[in-house]
């Protein structure tokens, strides 16, 4: 089979990745998990070929250099995939993600309607954080899109690579890839003040310098997105704060007090009868939330959130349980997902509305 098919078996199947690993069959994952596409396993050969259907000689080159290659692919006007290709065991190997070319409204997506309100903020710092193949890149898509569809504002990308590709609306979008488009997040970030935009999204805060500069744009006065590896709120504000040297904590503390407008944290998680649905944790910015950011008291953030549900906060211990008691996820599965089990299982058996 031709990579194209593999492809197109994906995209039939409405699988979320194809795995090619030599030694194995092909794996799509489906709802979360891996299955065989075929009986046949792999080969060395047979895993080059595949690979290399999808590169250019510049790109085929840089693989072979530097072990592993992050770029998208266009299936034509079907979809498109972003594609890790890298070495194991001295063999290549590639993990495709599948991106859609229909972006799903957050509707759609079975998402709280309060992200609605993010689409029409025009400045402030919104991390959307999770786990890998947990639904970030999608639901920043969603709200970039709605900014799209609904506001006449710039709005800058920086991925690596570039995933969902924006229809026409009434926005202006420029999409920056790394080593298409520039050579380092740093530069790039520090160019993106100067081409005059509104909304800036950064494909993913990795270090020091990225969020440095991410946090710097949010503080001129613009609306910025961005993603990060996190499970909670709390651990998100932690993880900004650490990556900078100890002189500088204090600082950076007033910094994202005054910026941060919201941090969702996301799960997909298996649902009763097929599909996932998102449980997610919604931190908004307010003068609690600003206060202990500021005084290095981030272990109070998750009662500050359980105590302000009526703005929309919701805890994800709160939101797996909410989906429970809706009939929608079992109690076991969310119990796989939640931060404390004894909670959810208090939440679930109060019967009270999240």
């Amino acid at each position: 089979m031709s990579i194209q098919e593999y492809l197109e078996i994906v995209v039939k199947k409405e699988a979320s990745d194809l795995h090619l690993v030599t030694g194995m069959p092909p794996m799509v994952r489906i709802d979360g998990q891996l299955l065989p596409v075929t009986g046949s396993f792999l080969t060395p050969e047979d895993t080059e070929s595949l690979v290399f259907e999808l590169l250019s000689p510049e790109q085929k080159e840089m693989l072979l250099v530097n072990r592993e290659l992050d770029f998208s692919f266009a299936l034509g006007e079907v979809a498109r995939f972003r594609v890790n290709a890298y070495f194991q065991k001295g063999y290549l190997a590639a993990a495709l993600r599948l991106i859609p070319s229909y972006i799903k409204t957050i509707e759609e997506l079975n998402l709280p309607k309060i992200l609605h309100n993010f689409a029409r903020l025009r400045q402030g710092f919104i991390l959307i954080t999770g786990p890998t193949g947990h639904g970030k890149s999608t639901t920043l898509a969603s709200v970039i899109n709605e900014i799209n569809q609904t506001r006449a504002v710039h709005i800058v990308t920086i991925e690596d690579p570039i995933e969902y590709v924006y229809p026409k609306g009434k926005s202006l979008i420029s999409q920056r890839e790394m080593h298409l488009d520039t050579h380092s997040w740093e530069i790039s970030l520090r160019s993106a003040l100067r081409e005059d935009p509104d909304v800036v999204l950064v494909g993913e805060m990795r270090d020091y310098e990225t969020i440095a500069s991410a946090i710097t744009i949010a503080e001129t006065g613009h609306l910025v997105f961005a993603t990060l590896h996190t499970n909670s709120a709390a651990q998100s504000v932690d993880r900004i704060i650490d990556v900078f040297p100890q002189n500088q904590q204090a600082q950076v503390r007033l910094q994202l007090a005054e910026t941060i407008a919201a941090i969702v944290s996301m799960r997909l998680v298996p649902a009763i009868g097929g599909g996932r649905l998102p449980a997610v944790e919604i931190l908004l910015t307010s003068g609690a939330v600003q206060t202990v950011i500021r005084e290095a008291k981030s272990h109070m953030i998750d009662n500050i959130i359980q105590t302000s549900g009526e703005a929309g906060m919701i805890l994800l211990d709160a939101s797996l349980a909410y989906l429970v008691r809706s009939g929608r996820v079992s109690l076991d599965v969310a119990k796989s997902y939640c931060i404390r089990p004894e909670e959810l299982d208090r939440l679930v058996g109060n019967n009270t509305s999240s």
